[in-house]
Order: structure tokens, then C-alpha cells, then sequence
């Protein structure tokens, strides 16, 4: 695998169709910027000479490093807000073998997870057999109401360490009052002796299930705060909006914010007793690591998953082991 990212291996690729030179934006010329001159992978690991390891925590008894690798960068899943150009970029970047690279960097720097749509088990399982990687796959599946079953035998039998429900699947079936499509998923996989956690951008999906009392092992949980540009005002802020209709109108909701309500959400979580896996922690891109990984850590979250291209992989990494180092208290107990 190649330790240095070139820009004209990249140019090369499906993005050279689509007129690559023709954008215009701040966030392009970066990323082309930064492919011109490359990224020595091996000058980017110096730089953390602490010697100190990632720390680790637990679900169940599952070994999950405190930052886990998002899987939306792999995807295209960008949330770009109105850059229309940017799921298309991700995906011309991250080729399966950028992928590969990605994940064994990840590994390398201590990260042993990633979460991911249950439609990625199969390149991560690709990459695991080609490399002889180890990196937990933490498998999002969608129970529907005619079937709460979907995707759960499948990716349990492609081996996925643990499943929780997706996100969006979760926001819906709450607001229509379906939380018995979500329970009778769980059973599922708990049957199954997997453990299993409930996702959700929605504060109401926590609410519901710690009030009906139905036992899960951990929630993946929106948590950023809101001050950057993009967020709209809270007075404009509707529940369960993350997933529903998109505005042109900068004061209404356009795929810019995850966590309508942070406090409340940090609030609420403080009597959760199981571990929280917070995602979306720096709002797609609209945070610093060093903010939005301070802000989730010190406000109760156990693990964080965040989204990183290669170049990015070191430099998090150092970052959440400051920042862990750092924390004094918090205002929720660890959990995992």
C-alpha cells in the first residue's frame, strides 16, 4: 500500500470525468491542494511521539477503542448541505484500495471499529480476508414494519461483532408510534446472542425506549453542539426533522444539523446506564476534532464515530488521546 496520496492517480480516476477543475468551492481546493503536493503517511505518524495507546472501552465484552471510524466517507454519505459535488468527490477518492488503506491506517493507529451500513459488511469483510485486518464491523440494520427481521441474519452470518438499528429507521418508527417493530428487531438479535443498540438522531427514541424499559446494550446518539455557521436557529428546530424534508431557506432545516437539541440530549443521557456511541460528533464536517471531540467526551458520550479520509486518520487519533488525557470528570459516568 502506498504511504503517499497523489493527485494524479486521483485525477485519473472517475471524478477526471465530471470536470474536477471546474470547482470552485474552498473545501475542493483543499482537498486538490493537498493532493498536488501529497500526504506522506509516514512523516504524518511521527507526529505523535507520545508513545500513549488509544484507549479502549467496552460493550458487552466487546473491546471498542474510544474512536471508531465512521463509515459515511466510504459510502459518499457526505451530508454536504447544498455542495452538490462533494458525495460525488468522496466516492471517486475512496476507491476499494484508498479503502483498504484507510482501514489498515485506522488500525494501525489503535482504532479497532468501524460503524457501517449493513450494505458495507462485504468490503469490510473483503478487507479483513485480504489483509488479515481485525477491525470490528459495529453493523447498522433496518427492521421494517412488515418485517422487523431485515438485514439481521445476513449480517449476523457475514460476522458483524455487533448490530444496532439504524438511526433514521429508528426516528421513524418512534414518531409513528411503532417502537414494537424496533423491540421485536432486538429480540432478534439478542436471540442470536449478538449484542444489539438502538441508533438515533431523535432525543424521543432514548425517551421511549428508557421509559418502556426494553433492555439493549448501547445507543448510537447524535451528539455536536450548534455553534457553526450552518446551523439553523433553534427556534426553527422541529423533532424528528434530521430526516425529513430539506429547505433552500438558510433559517429551515437542509442536512446541516444532527442534534437538534444538545443540552437536553446531555441531560437525558446522564441517567442512561448503558454505553453511548456518539455519532455525527463534529455535525459532518462543520466542527474541529479538537471541539467536537472534547464537547462529546466531557458531555457524557463513550466512544465517538467520526468520518476520516486517510490523511485526517493520524492527526485524529493524537487529538482524541489529548483530549481523553485531559478530561478530569464528566457529568455522566463511563459507561463502557
Amino acid at each position: 500500500m502506498s504511504g503517499k496520496l497523489n493527485r494524479r492517480g486521483f485525477l485519473k480516476g472517475p471524478l477526471a470525468a465530471g470536470g474536477a477543475v471546474g470547482f470552485a468551492g474552498l473545501e475542493e481546493k483543499i482537498l486538490l491542494a493537498t493532493m498536488e503536493k501529497g500526504i506522506d503517511i509516514e512523516k504524518e505518524k511521527q507526529k505523535d511521539k507520545s508513545g500513549v495507546k488509544l484507549p479502549v472501552g467496552k460493550i458487552g465484552e466487546l473491546k471498542i477503542s474510544r474512536l471508531i471510524l465512521g463509515g459515511n466517507l466510504i459510502s459518499g454519505w457526505a451530508h454536504a448541505r447544498d455542495l452538490i459535488y462533494v458525495s460525488r468527490l468522496f466516492k471517486a477518492y475512496n476507491t476499494e484500495e484508498k479503502i483498504f488503506e484507510t482501514l489498515a491506517l485506522a488500525e494501525e493507529q489503535g482504532i479497532n471499529a468501524i460503524v457501517i451500513d449493513c450494505s458495507q459488511i462485504d468490503v469490510i469483510n473483503k478487507y479483513k480476508k485480504e489483509t488479515g485486518g481485525k477491525i470490528q464491523a459495529i453493523a447498522s440494520v433496518k427492521p421494517r414494519d412488515e418485517n422487523p427481521k431485515a438485514n439481521i441474519d445476513e449480517v449476523i452470518d457475514k460476522g458483524a461483532a455487533t448490530i444496532y438499528l439504524h438511526g433514521a429507521v429508528c426516528d421513524f418508527s418512534v414518531q409513528k408510534g411503532r417502537i414494537d417493530v424496533l423491540e421485536k428487531a432486538l429480540e432478534h438479535i439478542k436471540k442470536n446472542k449478538v449484542l444489539a443498540g438502538v441508533g438515533c438522531h431523535s432525543l424521543f427514541v432514548p425517551i421511549e425506549f428508557e421509559e418502556a424499559g426494553i433492555k439493549l446494550d448501547y445507543y448510537v446518539k447524535t451528539l455536536h453542539h450548534d455553534k457553526y455557521w450552518s446551523a439553523h436557529p433553534r427556534e426553527n428546530r422541529k423533532p424528528f426533522s434530521v430526516d425529513d424534508q430539506q429547505y433552500d431557506d438558510h433559517n429551515e432545516f437542509h442536512d446541516n444539523i444532527f442534534c437538534l437539541n444538545p443540552e437536553e440530549t446531555i441531560e437525558f443521557m446522564k441517567g442512561v446506564k448503558v454505553p453511548w456511541i456518539s455519532f455525527k460528533t463534529l455535525a459532518a464536517g462543520a466542527i474541529g476534532p479538537g471541539d467536537g471531540f472534547k464537547y462529546a467526551f466531557e458531555n457524557g458520550a463513550d466512544f465517538i464515530t467520526v468520518g476520516m479520509f486517510d490523511f485526517q486518520i493520524v492527526e485524529d487519533t493524537l487529538i482524541a488521546k489529548e483530549v481523553l488525557a485531559g478530561i478530569n470528570e464528566r457529568g455522566r459516568p463511563w459507561r463502557g
